[in-house]
């Protein structure tokens, strides 16, 4: 229930950060400047005492994160890729929510498995180990199918999960709401549709045959990718709460030392992490949501092995195509074609000023290129890309939230194995590649065979229309009351025309290619 209870929550989440040492650290690690500390402070130690203790043989932040529950631990998660944010050493302390996050009893995961799949475990699984890894939602187990004898991952939902997730994004959802009450600017940025969205991920990955269904599809696209495997899903042997898969075996991607032990090119693998990236999200506009170093392996043959498919992201064709006109623009810093883009696409409102925004676009973009990752501040950048969005009226787009977060923790990955990588050079080749084959004539002689198609369903339809159209035309309801399409028969008539010459294209298509 979303209501004034869930300030509770809030204060309880300021003093848990107060109380555990965590206040102070995040105030370092993120640089605030001495009225905010003094502010926090201020307001966060006479509430020390309401705050979660948490377990004191842990690091304080990670002791707060995981004593207030999922959703701040999934927050967590997500600055453990940046240690260019909160830097290295908070970074590593963080790695640890990624998969390393205390277990729930085995014997309990024992019962989930036999309610979930009706039969005993011993009829599916041979033997059933401890848990190997544990995350914010689920935990896995090794195993081996009884009927098989192959080693497979077994993940298992945490009990209960269901329900502190909805508290905390009560809380969230009521936050959000105080934020656009006192502070108006704030609007822009949808606070509550941000929040609408991360609530849709999250209740997604809630229910594990969603999971395996997008496994199965993430599967079917990349199936050509060079140096990239899914394990494969075991449907016979997953539910709502449990899923099974084939085992990954490799080195822990997050495990530099490892992985230069078995001989693995780490520049290489920053360059094929970013790469894939791009390619999923704009080839297929299906992307891996949640690609930090806990969900991803590297096999001995050097392939990169991705798991756990809870989130997962789809963006159309028509975004798709924006996204990749502005990093296409970035990486020639055409700025003013950036600018242009924005505008096309209805993301900077149409009174403002195009070639103003593209200076500012410039001085968001000029310091990036001929410096290697170690000399850019991405926190100083991202501050000032906020400022710039302010000062231009942008609206946050929530289709594109998990992309762009997505985006963010991808380059966090690619920079842990590589940190002088440089961003635009390594996107410029699949960018580019994508420019050719999604934006030009050959595409829009695609686009126009697509619509034919559709039109063409409608086509045994057309002499009715316009029969039908012209016969309201000689007794014409009020205009003020008539619909547009009732107004103009002869839009209807063109209809016709369009249909023919779209057939046309379709066919100019098929020669084409």
């Amino acid at each position: 229930m979303r209501g004034p209870h869930n300030l509770w929550r809030l204060v309880r989440t300021g003093a848990t950060l107060e109380r555990t040492g965590a206040m102070a650290v995040v105030l370092d690690a993120f640089d605030a400047p001495a009225p905010l500390r003094v502010a926090a402070r201020v307001l966060g130690w006479p509430f020390k005492w309401l705050g979660y203790e948490g377990d004191r043989s842990i690091p304080p932040v990670v002791r707060a994160l995981q004593a207030l529950g999922p959703a701040y631990i999934k927050f967590g998660q997500i600055l453990s890729t940046r240690p260019d944010l909160v830097g290295t050493d908070m970074a590593n302390e963080l790695r640890v929510l990624q998969d390393k996050l205390p277990p729930f009893d085995v014997a309990v995961a024992r019962r989930v498995i036999a309610e979930e799949l009706g039969m005993p475990v011993e009829a599916v699984f041979s033997d059933l180990s401890e848990p190997v890894a544990a995350a914010s939602i689920a935990q896995v187990h090794r195993a081996t199918l009884a009927d098989s004898g192959e080693t497979v991952a077994v993940k298992v939902l945490r009990p209960g999960i269901d329900r502190a997730f909805r508290k905390d994004i009560d809380a969230f959802y009521f936050a959000a709401g105080m934020v656009e009450l006192l502070s108006p600017s704030s609007r822009r940025l949808r606070p509550k549709d941000v929040i609408a969205h991360f609530e849709g991920v999250v209740l997604g990955e809630l229910d594990l045959r969603l999971e395996a269904a997008s496994a199965s599809e993430f599967s079917a696209n990349t199936s050509g990718d060079a140096g990239f495997q899914l394990p494969d899903v075991k449907w016979n042997h997953s539910s709502r709460r449990v899923m099974t898969m084939g085992w990954a075996e490799g080195a822990p991607l997050g495990d530099n030392d490892a992985l230069d032990a078995a001989g693995h090119d780490r520049v290489e693998l920053s360059e094929r992490i970013l790469q894939l990236f791009l390619n999923h999200a704009l080839r297929d506009g299906f992307f891996h949501g949640d690609m930090h170093q806990g969900n991803l392996k590297v096999a001995a043959n050097g392939d990169v092995i991705a798991y756990d498919f809870g989130i997962m992201g789809h963006i159309d064709e028509y975004t798709r195509r924006v996204y990749a006109e502005i990093l296409y623009g970035f990486i020639r810093r055409d700025y003013k074609r950036v600018a242009e883009v924005h505008f096309e696409a209805g993301y900077v409102p149409a009174d403002r000023d195009v070639d103003e925004f593209a200076r500012a676009l410039r001085a968001v973009g000029e310091p990036i290129f001929g410096m290697d990752a170690t000399r850019i501040s991405m926190g100083k950048l991202l501050a000032y890309l906020f400022e710039v969005t302010e000062r231009f009226g942008m609206e946050t787009r929530t289709e594109l939230i998990l992309l762009q977060r997505t985006m963010v923790v991808v380059e966090g990955v690619a920079r842990s194995l590589n940190p002088k990588m440089n961003i635009w050079k390594v996107a410029q080749p699949v960018v580019e590649a994508y420019i050719k084959n999604a934006i030009g004539p050959k595409a829009a002689l695609r686009d126009l065979g697509k619509t034919a198609v559709v039109m063409a369903r409608f086509g045994p339809r057309l002499p009715q229309l316009v029969e039908a159209a012209l016969i309201r035309q000689a007794d014409p309801p009020p205009p003020e009351t008539a619909p547009f399409w009732r107004r103009r028969s002869v839009w209807v008539a063109g209809m016709v025309g369009v249909g023919i010459g779209l057939s046309l294209a379709a066919l100019l298509v098929q020669l084409i290619d």
